[in-house]
C-alpha cells in the first residue's frame, strides 16, 4: 500500500466525504477528528475548518474526483473513518456505500460491517478473517506444511497438541548471537511471555513475519504499536493490505475482537489520541518503503543470523520518522 497525494480540490471533496461519513450518525466522534486532521497534515496537504467543512453527495464527489486508484485509497479512508469510534450504525454503512458506489469502487469489506452492525458477530468475524491477511496466513500455511502439517498447526494454535521437536528449534534462537535477527526474536518472545510455534498456542510459522514486524520496525505491543506495525504491514504487503489497517482498527480503535485466538484484549478510540492518527499514517508510509513482502512465505531462516540492522538496511526498512 501507497498513499497516493490529491491535488487540493481533489483533497478537499475527499475531506468532504469523510466528514459526512463521520456525521452520518451524530457528532463527530474523537477518532474520527484525529484521523480527518492528520490526514489534512501527512496525505491532504490542505487546511480546513473541519466544523466548518460542508458535506457533500455521492454525486457531488463523483464528479469533481478524477479517475483511478485514489478512488479506492478514499473508499478505505471512508471505512477507517466508520469504525474509528466504535461499531458503525447501518446510516453510516449506507453513507459509505454511496460514495462507494458512485466512484465504482465495489467493496466486499461493507458486507461484513453491516453483518457487524446488525450484530452478527461470529459471520462477521468468520468472514473478515477469511478474506483478509489472516486468511492469507492459512493460506500460506497450508502451501508451506500441506493439508496434515496444516491441520497440526491449526491443533497448535487452539491449544491442543505440540511439537516439541518444532519449538526446540525455535528455542534454539537463544543461542544465536546477541543483536541477531533470531536472538532478537527470541529475546522478544521471552520478555513478553509469548508461546514459539509447536508449542501449545503457539501461533502458525506464516503468520511470525508479525512478530518480526515488531522486532525490525521497533514496534511495540501496547496498543499504539499495534496500530503501528499493522499499519507497517499494510505499506509491504501486496495483497489485501488494507485488511491488516481495518483489522487493528477494529480491535484497539472500534473496540471489537478479531483475533483468531482466545486473546480478547480491545481498546476503544485510540486513533483519537493526540499523534496517533499521525503515526498511524507515517507506518504505512514507511512499510511501503520496504523492498520485500514478509507475509508473503517468506523464509525468515535465511536471515536469522544476520545482524538486525544488517537485516533493516537489505530490506530497506527506514529509520522512524
Amino acid at each position: 500500500m501507497h498513499l497516493m497525494r490529491p491535488d487540493p480540490a481533489t483533497a478537499l471533496l475527499g475531506l468532504r466525504a469523510m466528514k459526512t461519513i463521520a456525521t452520518a450518525s451524530g457528532d463527530i466522534g474523537p477518532a474520527q477528528r484525529g484521523l480527518m486532521t492528520a490526514a489534512q497534515k501527512v496525505i491532504l496537504g490542505i487546511e480546513a475548518d473541519i466544523d466548518a467543512l460542508p458535506t457533500i453527495t455521492p454525486a457531488e464527489l463523483a464528479a469533481g474526483f478524477p479517475a483511478g486508484e485514489l478512488r479506492q485509497q478514499f473508499v478505505n479512508g471512508m471505512l477507517v473513518t466508520a469504525v474509528a469510534d466504535g461499531v458503525p450504525s447501518r446510516e453510516t454503512l449506507a453513507k459509505v456505500e454511496a460514495f462507494a458506489t458512485a466512484l465504482g469502487i465495489a467493496e466486499p469489506v461493507l458486507v461484513d460491517l453491516r453483518l457487524l452492525a446488525d450484530n452478527h458477530m461470529t459471520i462477521f468475524k468468520l468472514d473478515l478473517l477469511r478474506r483478509g491477511h489472516i486468511g492469507d496466513i492459512m493460506s500460506n500455511e497450508l502451501a508451506l506444511k500441506g493439508p496434515l502439517g496444516f491441520a497440526k498447526s491449526v491443533l497448535r494454535m487452539r491449544g491442543m497438541t505440540e511439537d516439541a521437536a518444532l519449538a526446540a528449534r525455535y528455542h534454539a534462537w537463544g543461542k544465536l548471537p546477541e543483536g541477531s535477527l533470531g536472538r532478537g526474536l527470541f529475546d522478544f518472545y521471552k520478555q513478553h511471555g509469548f508461546t514459539f510455534p509447536g508449542e501449545r498456542g503457539g501461533f502458525p510459522e506464516a503468520g511470525l513475519y508479525h512478530d518480526f514486524s515488531h522486532l525490525l520496525g521497533g514496534y511495540t505491543t501496547e496498543p499504539d504499536g499495534e496500530i503501528e506495525v499493522g499499519s507497517f504491514i499494510s505499506g509491504f504487503k501486496r495483497e489485501r493490505s488494507f485488511y491488516v489497517v481495518l483489522f487493528v482498527a477494529l480491535i484497539f480503535s472500534a473496540g471489537v475482537n478479531m483475533r483468531p485466538t482466545a486473546d480478547d484484549f480491545v481498546t476503544a478510540g485510540i486513533l483519537g489520541k493526540p499523534g496517533m492518527a499521525e503515526r498511524m499514517f507515517a507506518a504505512i508510509e514507511r512499510g511501503s518503503k520496504v523492498n520485500i513482502d514478509l507475509s508473503d512465505k517468506w523464509d525468515y531462516w535465511a536471515w536469522i543470523e544476520m545482524p538486525i540492522d544488517e537485516v533493516r538496511q537489505k530490506m530497506n526498512i527506514l529509520p522512524k520518522a
